[in-house]
């Protein structure tokens, strides 16, 4: 599982002109699922996303979370994380897990993130052309790989 975290001051995300998800402070996630992930990584990232201290305090230093400034979360499925480019022009997308597996995993981590750690969640919608928009914060931008632990 990869997640691409950004540090957002505002974010919302359009499908056919209605906007079907957004925040002010918090981050954007951009959700990618391979075969190979399984609740253990589902557990593992949502951990990572609601601990991690990537806000100032008042010494404007790293060390507030999400929770500490109240923040949300805007979660957005993405395949095209596990794009392969080594060879030729066109991506491969052959390592993003199949829809019918990656739609409930994608679902249970922003259930996790809700139920287990407290934290509202607005999301795209899976599969959908989404258009993303998005004040980056920092800009902070933060690559979590479930599998580089």
């Amino acid at each position: 599982m990869k997640v691409v975290l950004q540090r957002s001051r505002q974010a919302s995300v359009t499908v056919d002109g209605h906007i079907t998800g957004q925040i002010d402070k918090g981050y954007v996630l951009l959700v990618g699922i391979t075969a190979e992930d399984t609740d253990e990584d589902i557990a593992y990232a949502a951990k990572k996303v609601a601990e991690l201290r990537l806000f100032e305090d008042a010494d404007g230093k790293m060390n507030d979370s999400i929770h500490d400034v109240g923040g949300a979360i805007l979660s957005v499925s993405q395949f095209t994380l596990y794009a392969e480019t080594r060879k030729g022009r066109r991506p491969s997308f052959t390592k993003a897990a199949h829809p019918d597996f990656a739609k409930p995993m994608w679902e249970a981590f922003n259930d996790v993130l809700r139920t287990q750690y407290n934290l509202t969640v607005e999301t795209g919608i899976f599969g959908a052309m989404m258009d993303v928009q998005l004040v980056n914060d920092g800009p902070v931008t933060i690559v979590l790989d479930t599998h580089n632990r």
